[in-house]
């Protein structure tokens, strides 16, 4: 285990699902359904199984999938696919409120139901208030709540501050009391993969035994996992596409745009994965003690890189100086926060 290389992972895991939109905002004559279910084939398709293949012993990725325990294996796509459900909203919600605000808001319940609720679920909340270190870990996830309500409210304060006609320019599709509510649905839902996760423990245990190197042991659970966020989305975006009339797009070959919104939509669907990739690794080098604050460090690195991407995008143009003095605080506070939650896992292990 090592605390630092355990942070440094998280934070490259942060960057990658605060990058993910990037790409995928080059797509043109998509409708939002079509490149979301097809960046979403490559990140919880594609990926997990790449990956682990990747990362598992010759021979044994097969043998792991077949013998993962049924209860395991079920419970990990169940709470899969709840998830999906968070991302799902969560990609409506950066549609309506933008990469900063969106990501803030919605990762910000993401981080309290996601790192709280195992702890208390397993009846070991107690025990963390009982020691040093359980202490400092509580206080590292206080800190990044507080550093959450303050770059949401410099969102508010910016949406007070720019005219309709601002919002629009920076933000196509800016809608906030929609986007706000979606991205409330969003963080909640999402906080189920940390259910996930933590159920398909015995699978990751599995691939110990077969000869996986544990920082690499989480890959085949989030084979499972994944499979459960696809079959969500791809439900809702065939409903949308036969709704909306848009399933055309996936067989309109015209022109050269089909090419690259395929390309585009699969560079943003790797990049998301990627963050659980390091997400897991991340989490290994915590440690099994506070392997559950892993949730509020990577929460709280998304947040402080896609406000940097927000600012780059200029998603806060027109905002006073008042707005940017908050942002940065909050940002601060969220980067501060997990050197916090790193400490007590630190003196945990």
């Amino acid at each position: 285990m090592n605390t630092v290389l355990g942070i440094f992972l998280h934070a490259v895991g942060g960057f990658c699902a605060a990058s993910f939109y990037l790409p995928i905002k080059k797509v043109k004559q998509w409708a939002w359904e079509t490149y979301w279910l097809v960046q979403g084939f490559a990140s919880w398709i594609i990926a997990p199984w790449l990956l682990s293949w990747m990362t598992v012993p010759d021979g044994q990725l097969l043998h792991i999938v077949i013998n993962a325990p049924a209860s395991s294996a079920f419970w990990s796509f169940f709470f899969g696919a709840l998830w999906g459900i968070g991302g799902l909203m969560f990609g409506l919600s950066l549609r309506y409120l933008g990469i900063s605000l969106g990501q803030s808001i919605a990762l910000g319940f993401c981080t309290a139901f996601g790192t709280m609720v195992p702890p208390i679920y397993h009846g070991e909340l107690a025990q963390l208030f009982g020691t040093t270190s359980g202490l400092l870990t509580m206080f590292g996830v206080s800190v990044t709540l507080a550093g959450i309500a303050v770059v949401g409210y410099a969102g508010t304060l910016k949406e007070k501050n720019l005219t309709e006609e601002e919002k629009k320019a920076a933000i196509k599709e800016f809608a906030l009391k929609k986007g706000i509510l979606i991205a409330i649905f969003s963080g909640i839902m999402s906080s189920c993969m940390a259910f996930a996760i933590s159920a398909g423990e015995p699978i990751r245990d599995l691939a110990v035994e077969v000869g996986t190197p544990g920082i690499y042991s989480n890959n085949p659970v989030y084979i499972f996992i994944m499979a459960g966020g696809f079959i969500s989305n791809f439900l809702w975006c065939i409903y949308l596409g036969i709704q909306n009339k848009t399933l055309s797009d996936y067989t309109n070959f015209k022109g050269s745009f089909f090419g690259k919104n395929l390309i585009y939509s699969w560079i943003g669907g790797f990049t998301w994965y990627f963050q659980f990739f390091f997400y897991g690794m991340g989490e290994r080098q915590l440690g099994d003690n506070f392997s559950f604050a892993s949730w509020s460090i990577h929460m709280a690195f998304i947040i402080a890189f896609s406000n940097m991407w927000g600012l780059i995008l200029k998603e806060w143009k027109g905002s006073n100086i008042k707005i940017y003095t908050y942002l940065l605080i909050g940002i601060i506070i969220l980067i501060g926060s997990t050197f916090i939650i790193g400490w007590g896992t630190y003196i945990a292990n």
